[in-house]
């Protein structure tokens, strides 16, 4: 009953790797760095905004007044920018990786933004897992096109963690395990569901994960990822790759939905 389930959510995680083999196709430059950061800004903005918040909003406005999903949505992204903010704090500052990177400041920078992206990504792919897992065992079909949808809007979040990593630690082939292994949380979340957590995830759990998890990427996309894009002299390649960005998921929410 759920080994077809299961599958479908491994697949969906990991196509996350197909948005790392960008890495080993183009060379690591701070261009595309620049680039890549700014793109996963712009997904992570469009993403947000655009899908995760409306969705909930959507499922409260069935049980709370207007001004009560409104205070659920602010408190619950709040939290979920304080945990980033809080996430932050728990990995290794510039300053200790430079010693590790010989000094190396672009590599240095690039390296805690691929930490910092990957560990926000491995949080915003533990609920997919769970919605992955419920619609396939629910639904065959359905199941089928939320694996569909779900896979197409990882290769971008591959891309995000699988540039920045390749351009710090000088291999591409590394990017691609970094951006694999970002995606291991969506099997890991639908097991732990199947195993440990099915009572836990009802739908007011998940919807609050969702809106968690918004906050998270919120806070990611605009105190890491949009200044990192902006860092460099040249600007263009941060501003085009946000544009981007957005752009992309827009498309894949508008049509996957």
């Amino acid at each position: 009953m759920y080994l077809t389930p299961l599958v479908l959510t491994t697949i969906a995680g990991l196509s996350t790797g197909l948005g790392g083999m960008i890495a080993v196709v183009c060379k690591p430059t701070q261009r595309l760095l620049a680039a890549s950061a700014g793109f996963a800004g712009g997904v992570m903005l469009a993403a947000s905004l655009s899908d995760l918040v409306p969705g909930a909003l959507r499922f409260y406005s069935s049980y709370l007044p207007p001004l009560g999903r409104g205070a659920a949505l602010v408190l619950l992204l709040a939290a979920g920018m304080l945990l980033a903010g809080a996430l932050g704090r728990l990995l290794p500052e510039e300053a200790d990786l430079a010693d590790r990177m010989a000094g190396d400041a672009a590599r240095t920078a690039a390296l805690r933004t691929a930490l910092i992206t990957g560990a926000a990504l491995l949080l915003h792919n533990f609920p997919e897992g769970v919605l992955t897992l419920f619609a396939g065992t629910a639904d065959p079909s359905l199941g089928f096109r939320t694996t569909l949808a779900i896979a197409l809007h990882n290769i971008p979040e591959g891309l995000a963690v699988a540039v920045p990593f390749a351009f710090a630690m000088h291999s591409r082939w590394g990017g691609v395990l970094a951006a694999l292994v970002s995606g291991l949380a969506e099997p890991v979340g639908a097991l732990a569901a199947l195993l440990f957590l099915r009572g836990w995830f009802t739908p007011g759990f998940l919807n609050g994960t969702v809106v968690l998890v918004a906050g998270v990427m919120l806070w990611v996309a605009l105190a890491q990822l949009l200044p990192a894009a902006l860092a460099y002299r040249r600007r263009l390649p941060g501003l085009l790759g946000m544009a981007a960005g957005v752009l992309l998921m827009l498309l894949g929410i508008a049509a996957l939905p």
